[in-house]
């Protein structure tokens, strides 16, 4: 038994998200199907994590196990050739059977684009959110700070989260501008269930003015979701990459 590891970039704009469900399109289901038509077998993808619907992926990594004989450097073709195009494996590599791409998971990077020109975009009106007012830019990087390290992030995750502590730890977190798109970018060791979209709608309310960058020390320490921001649209999020060193 062979077990492969994939890379994987989507489009998350068509799917309800990354996990199977009857009855409604999803990114697993619709790889596990293009790779059973290759091998011949039911198919079962490991994610580091399941995306919300409308989300995307730059680094997405999934491993599933198979009797294939097929060589390594043929799976990436084959399976995209039976995909469409929103969905692209990037790379396929053999991995020790113990690999698991959720259990041996060590850090995850996901950025947040919100595009800030006055207009918007029409081209890539389902990958930014749009905010034409002024932000305020050195105000949100130096709110951004305040949630490195380790705390307790239960003012930011959404309710229905099952997991049973809301203690993460983000080990970067940063706000740039690159022309007209103010990226906000988090790398922690895991992160709770719409957590990225409430730091970064809280960021936003930083960047309007409505809560100081200051602020942000004592909604963390208070750990009461209405003092944090909204949840930003799906739209926005990316899962950029996933390590496991």
């Amino acid at each position: 038994m062979r077990n492969i590891k994939l890379t994987i970039e989507y489009d998350g704009k068509e799917y309800n998200g990354w996990q199977k469900q009857p009855n409604k399109l999803n990114i697993q289901g619709t790889i596990e199907k293009a790779i059973s038509s290759i091998t011949n077998e039911q198919i079962e993808l490991n994610a580091s994590g399941r995306t919300d619907a409308g989300v995307h992926a730059i680094g997405q990594v999934a491993n599933f196990k198979t009797n294939s004989n097929l060589s390594i450097d043929k799976f990436a073709i084959a399976i995209n050739s039976r995909l469409k195009k929103n969905i692209i494996i990037k790379n396929a590599e053999e991995v020790d059977e113990n690999f698991h791409a959720r259990y041996n998971c060590k850090k995850k990077t996901y950025r947040y684009i919100i595009n800030n020109s006055k207009y918007g975009t029409a081209i890539y009106r389902g990958l930014q959110y749009h905010v034409p007012q002024q932000l305020d830019i050195q105000s949100m990087k130096k709110a951004i700070k305040y949630f490195e390290g380790e705390h307790d992030f239960k003012a930011f995750k959404a309710s229905g989260t099952s997991s049973k502590s809301s203690i993460r730890t983000i080990y970067k977190a940063n706000v740039e501008k690159i022309d007209d798109k103010i990226i906000i970018t988090l790398t922690g060791n895991g992160f709770l269930y719409n957590m990225v979209r409430i730091i970064s709608g809280t960021i936003l309310e930083v960047g309007l003015g409505k809560i100081k960058p200051e602020e942000i020390k004592y909604i963390i320490e208070e750990k009461d979701r209405t003092k944090a921001g909204k949840t930003l649209p799906a739209h926005g999020l990316y899962l950029v990459s996933v390590e496991y060193n």
